[in-house]
């Protein structure tokens, strides 16, 4: 299945649409509530945002976005994949531009956060290389939040994105 990832403007129709899901998925996992910590994501302070399209059918099946955190560190945002098409690598794909994209930015890190009850998040995260840290910045003192980190080394990079 072949997938195609192009950078697009915030504010594009689509990836406000996939925003709105992915928002709508996680509040429904914690019984309605938004317990997302700090400012949220928007055109003034995301540098990249991706969509993953799959080329035989035209339809856009996943997002996801960059923060800038300080020179060298980037944050992941807005990750998500339409459920129907979860579990055919379309995350790592996505997961993989983005680090490639803060890469050509200058990054040496990559910093997430994702919630203490999304163990698919968890597994896609752990599988392309990050591991947790402690909770970081506006997450620090949020118990429902798992925070990850990845280091942009060039030779694990390499040996990771086959």
């Amino acid at each position: 299945m072949p997938i195609t990832i192009d950078e697009v403007p915030w504010d594009d129709p689509v990836g406000e649409r996939l925003r709105h899901d992915q928002v709508r998925e996680t509040k429904q996992l914690y019984d309605g509530e938004d317990h997302e910590e700090g400012p949220k994501p928007s055109v003034a302070d995301i540098d990249v945002f991706l969509l993953a399209t799959d080329t035989d059918t035209g339809e856009v099946v996943g997002c996801g976005g960059l923060r800038r955190l300080d020179p060298a560190t980037f944050e992941i945002k807005r990750m998500y994949v339409v459920p129907e098409w979860r579990g055919r690598q379309i995350g790592k794909v996505l997961v993989r531009a983005l680090e490639d994209a803060a890469k050509e930015r200058g990054a040496t890190r990559i910093r997430l956060e994702t919630g203490d009850r999304m163990p698919d998040a968890m597994r896609l995260y752990e599988r392309c290389g990050y591991y947790r840290i402690d909770r970081y910045g506006y997450y620090a003192n949020c118990d429902l939040s798992v925070c990850y980190e990845r280091v942009l080394d060039e030779d694990a990079f390499s040996s990771t994105s086959s």
